[in-house]
């Protein structure tokens, strides 16, 4: 079985797409479409769509009548969604930061951010922007994961441990803004309406090798001094044998304006 122990983090926009085919990929998505209860003739925004995975779901709610905006500030991620929703109609791309939206004040039913906020420098000051772009009544979907959850079965449960201090500490920004997201909603002005947390289970070591970096960020720990490199090498190597077990817990809350 091939790995990706020491290898650089996959093409973004690849990794993106793999990451929302999977199972828990789909499975939260499908969640966080629904209770945002998107009706058609409303406007929709894609807040730091990527490489615009869901712009057809959100198109497809809001129907003919309606519209959908799908925002990112990465030009390679534009050039993927403007490709994939080229044969959708009302759906538009625009090239923006979360910390300054290109949204006109009040003219947004329906929002979502999905996984932006742990890798931005302000979260609050986005959430900000956020209130200002939705009108009275809109809905608003948040999902963040909380990194400090992450668990991964192995023998050797400090190495993993360490894996998941060393992730939370120095590969994610905003490692364990999930559990912050209502708090941060309210701050912005927005009111809380559901919050749901589950937990995303990889049994597969290749799809969370991809997924959660194990070989790269163990990789990153080692020269880092983190980790000592034979034990982490060891641990990672183990991973691979036998019966896989992986997760972490992910947040989705819903607000109104």
């Amino acid at each position: 079985m091939s790995t990706t122990f020491g290898v650089t983090r996959p093409e973004q926009a690849s990794y993106m797409l793999r990451a929302a085919a999977s199972d828990a990929g789909r499975a939260y998505k499908r969640q966080l479409i629904d209770l945002l209860d998107i009706a058609p003739g409303q406007t929709a925004v894609d807040v730091g769509c990527g490489p615009g995975t869901d712009l057809p779901a959100l198109a497809e709610r809001v129907g003919e009548d309606g519209s959908v905006i799908g925002v990112d500030r990465d030009p390679a991620m534009l050039a993927h969604a403007r490709e994939r929703t080229s044969d959708l109609r009302g759906v538009e791309i625009r090239e923006g930061d979360v910390h300054a939206l290109p949204i006109d004040p009040g003219s947004v039913d329906r929002a979502k951010i999905d996984r932006v906020l742990m890798h931005v420098e302000q979260p609050e000051a986005a959430l900000a922007q956020l209130h200002r772009a939705t009108r009275p009544g809109a809905l608003v979907g948040l999902v963040e994961p909380d990194w400090d959850t992450l668990a991964v079965d192995a023998e050797d449960r400090q190495t993993s441990r360490d894996f998941t201090r060393y992730t939370t500490e120095e590969v994610v920004r905003n490692a364990t803004i999930g559990r912050s997201l209502s708090r941060f909603a309210e701050k912005a002005g927005f009111r809380v309406e559901t919050v749901v947390a589950t937990t995303p289970v990889f049994r597969d070591f290749a799809d969370a090798d991809h997924t959660l970096g194990l070989g790269r960020n163990m990789q990153k720990a080692i020269n880092d001094g983190y980790v000592q490199r034979d034990r982490g090498r060891r641990w990672f190597a183990s991973l691979a044998e036998g019966s896989f077990y992986a997760s972490f817990t992910l947040v989705t809350v819903i607000c109104s304006r």
